[in-house]
């Protein structure tokens, strides 16, 4: 049985207020937009029992601070600056995520926070829902979280730096998430980036599962 989207397991610190403009939230919502017409994130009674799926973040300012899509806005389709939070602080070892907005950030938000603090370079991170990159993770080459660590955890942000320790996943700026049907999470320096190394990553799986074994 696939696991409930949308779930937050973190301690989460939430002050609803009106913190982030239209004109901060224009490029992560045109970025969006396109993810939700490849349908890599969205929702639909056709996937996940129709629980909302993948997310989409940005750093914000020159801090550790960033931007994630709100808990559950997968059926949204043209998402205003109070369909985003504000993530203040993001602490993986405690568990706990401090965040301000108009809504809950995502599930993920975690795993999205780790990445922010592994490395300076990474400012936008794509959580995309690929069924074709997912099941060709291996062939492609991607490095993978183990298939037993559940998203949105402590345990995912800890596999998240061995990852970082242990693979070229900063070369490769992509990576599946196999204890998570369908997950992709993929980051870079930039939107458009982040959006090139998806891209690339599921021209090259559908080129593979094309090919009859």
């Amino acid at each position: 049985m696939t696991e409930q989207e949308g779930v937050i397991k973190f301690q989460l610190e939430y002050h609803q207020q009106a913190i982030l403009q239209a004109t901060d939230v224009a490029e992560i919502s045109s970025w969006r937009t396109i993810m939700l017409q490849l349908g890599m994130l969205g929702q639909t009674p056709l996937r996940y029992d129709n629980y909302g799926f993948g997310n989409i973040s940005q750093r914000f300012g020159n801090s550790n601070q960033f931007m994630i899509s709100g808990t559950q806005t997968g059926g949204i389709a043209n998402m205003t600056a109070d369909d985003y939070a504000l993530v203040t602080l993001c602490q993986p070892a405690q568990n706990r995520i401090v965040a301000l907005g108009q809504t809950k950030p995502s599930s993920e938000a975690m795993t999205h926070g780790q990445l922010y603090q592994l490395s300076a370079d990474i400012n936008f991170v794509i959580h995309a829902h690929c069924p074709v990159i997912w099941q060709q993770a291996g062939a492609l080459g991607l490095a993978q979280t183990r298939a037993e660590v559940p998203y949105g955890t402590v345990a995912m942000a800890d596999e998240v730096a061995r990852l970082f320790r242990d693979t070229a996943v900063l070369e490769q700026g992509i990576f599946s998430m196999a204890g998570h049907e369908d997950g992709v999470v993929a980051f870079g320096d930039s939107a458009a980036q982040a959006a090139q190394r998806l891209m690339l990553c599921y021209a090259k799986a559908l080129e593979r599962s094309a090919i009859p074994n």
